[in-house]
């Protein structure tokens, strides 16, 4: 590889969320990688720095040009020049499009279990969640669609908050699911939020559909969120976009994000975005076959040495889904357990909401190193819990 993936910054005592933890912890949960950034990028932020002078920024054609290639040419989709507003962030873009796009008080649709996050954006907007649960059935999931009308027609009803590829389940919804999805919300009125800052990062040789793509239905009523943030490991740099195809529905989306003062680049991340997009392919490419050696590396282990776990298929994202059903009927319990007794740090699959309750969430974009070390001290806690029962 030309890239370095084994050898990982130390990023103990340097205020991040994910590593601040005890002595001897290992942090597997929040979903950062633990990569350093692609040099191209680190050499680009580098550049500016040397500026000294961090004043504002500007978004110009070759910003709109980085995104509008990338998807081209990656997802083989054209998103319409003008059709991008810059956002500082994938959560506070969420939040903006709620408070504009719905009123207090109006159902907002997940498909659960889902991002812990959208609950507290609906909560924090005022609105009222409507979970649609998925069906899992033999280590598979599907899309109740019964369960899914029946939310989208209640009369309340006015945004549908779709996660693309899905988190935590780690699967990028197929094209004839999205075009299923378009056509319920159009019969029934509702707008569609569709967060898919996972995109980049599926198993190599898959791809993904944006839901923009699906049909000229799911472009008509879609806000898109998209972003190199979780890709290229750049998500303190809160940078994002929104495209919207629908002019009419783009002008309330730009109100929305200016409104809310979100819509100004930063300094940093406007540059680190559009280097991402422009020269980042490469490390892109080697960090995604890295990752799904360590997927099938823990799928392999936890196979033959955790026969009473599962891992559920999953063809992207860097976040493997367990069903540990077969331990416990709430895994919060366990994944304490767990890093009280190995101090493994997971996340626990209640926070994701209805049917998440019996799962827990491992983060393997780290070094093989750490998914080995990691996983033995998953079977030394589940042995444990074992024998206490």
């Amino acid at each position: 590889m030309a890239y370095e993936f084994d050898n990982l910054p130390n990023r103990a005592g340097t205020k991040s969320l994910k590593w601040e933890v005890g002595e001897g912890e290992l942090a597997m949960w929040v979903a950062d990688m633990d990569f350093a950034v692609a040099p191209e990028i680190y050499e680009a932020l580098k550049t500016r720095l040397e500026e000294r002078v961090y004043g504002y920024s500007v978004l110009d054609e070759q910003w709109e040009n980085a995104y509008t290639s990338w998807w081209k040419r990656r997802h083989n989709y054209e998103i319409k020049k003008g059709s991008l507003t810059y956002a500082g962030g994938t959560l506070a873009a969420i939040n903006s499009l709620i408070r504009k796009l719905s009123a207090p008080g109006e159902n907002i649709v997940i498909l659960t279990p889902v991002y812990n996050c959208f609950f507290y954006c609906i909560k924090n907007m005022g609105r009222n969640t409507l979970s649609c649960e998925l069906r899992y059935e033999e280590g598979e999931y599907f899309i109740d669609w019964g369960n899914l009308e029946f939310c989208l027609k209640e009369a309340q009803t006015s945004l549908l908050l779709l996660c693309n590829p899905h988190n935590p389940i780690g699967r990028t919804l197929r094209k004839d699911e999205l075009m299923r999805i378009g056509e319920l919300c159009e019969k029934y009125g509702v707008i569609v939020i569709s967060d898919e800052v996972h995109c980049d990062i599926t198993e190599p040789g898959v791809n993904y559909t944006p839901f923009a793509a699906a049909s000229e239905v799911c472009a008509n009523l879609s806000a898109n969120i998209i972003a190199p943030t979780k890709a290229f490991n750049i998500a303190g740099l809160q940078t994002a976009a929104v495209f919207t195809p629908n002019p009419k529905l783009h002008k309330k989306v730009s109100r929305a994000l200016n409104g809310d003062d979100i819509a100004e680049p930063s300094f940093f991340g406007l540059i680190a975005a559009i280097c991402a997009f422009e020269r980042g392919e490469a490390w892109l490419e080697e960090m995604r076959a890295y990752v799904s050696a360590n997927r099938a590396f823990a799928n392999e282990f936890i196979a033959r040495e955790l026969p009473k776990a599962r891992s559920v298929a999953q063809n992207a994202t860097y976040l493997m889904w367990l069903d540990v059903s077969e331990y416990c009927d709430e895994g919060t319990k366990l994944a304490n357990f767990i890093r009280q007794k190995t101090g493994l740090f997971l996340s626990h699959g209640a926070q994701y909401g209805k049917g998440g309750e019996k799962f827990l969430r491992l983060n393997i974009a780290t070094s093989r190193k750490n998914v080995i070390d990691g996983l033995s001290r998953l079977k030394t806690a589940l042995d444990l819990w074992e024998g206490q029962i």
